[in-house]
């Protein structure tokens, strides 16, 4: 078997690990698209549906970090990044631990400024929101797993332009539901949430890339 037959089947697989998940949870994933679709939160009884139910959340979040892993293995595949002796598998591998460590960190962060500051509610509205915007981030990227795999030529360009786009379209969804969360709690400055930005959203991004560079050097 070789690696076209084996990323076959782990794409194959990913798509049926995605239709157990909608078979057996289908309730929490569709109130989790009702709220991700209102213009706000404060639809506090599907939210409190939600936290109610961890367990489809956990395995939905790891769906996301394997999709997610599988997706920045393609990226630094066709960015053609010199890695050397690096094989796609493992940089699979690095990516969805890499996702798994940043968002695990974070959480853990988030938690423990909360209660440091007295404000759990606030902390806990925004993790809420990051990890229900990530749960769809990763369903978003499933189709365009094959498509950056099989496709070819132009239609490879488009899928990858597609993706870029989805993914900065989500990630702006993420800050500003994030920002109406905050807002809606507490006094808070743009200027203060753009400094978390830079420090919880971005640098850590840029410290993956470097520990990853550096590792595979």
């Amino acid at each position: 078997m070789d690696d076209r037959d084996l990323l076959f089947y782990v794409l194959t697989g990913v798509v049926l690990v995605f239709a157990l998940l909608k078979q057996v949870f289908g309730k929490y994933l569709a109130d989790l698209r009702r709220l991700f679709f209102r213009s706000t939160l404060k639809q506090r009884q599907l939210r409190e549906q939600l936290l109610q139910t961890p367990l489809p959340s956990l395995l939905f979040n790891i769906f996301f970090f394997i999709t997610g892993g599988l997706y920045l293995a393609f990226l630094f595949t066709h960015l053609e990044l010199d890695l050397p002796d690096t094989g796609f598998w493992l940089l699979a591998l690095y990516g969805f631990g890499a996702l798994a460590a940043t968002y695990l960190v974070k959480y853990i962060g988030l938690k423990v400024i909360g209660w440091l500051f007295r404000m759990t509610q606030l902390t806990d509205a925004y993790v809420f929101v990051v990890f229900m915007v990530n749960k769809a981030l990763g369903i978003f990227l499933m189709p365009f797993l094959w498509l950056v795999s099989y496709a070819s030529g132009e239609l490879q360009t488009i899928a990858w332009s597609i993706s870029w786009i989805g993914i900065g379209l989500l990630l702006l969804y993420r800050y500003i539901l994030g920002w109406g969360a905050v807002r809606n709690q507490v006094s808070f400055r743009l200027f203060h949430f753009v400094l978390y930005l830079l420090a919880f959203e971005v640098a850590p991004l840029l410290l993956i890339y470097k520990v990853v560079l550096s590792v595979f050097k």
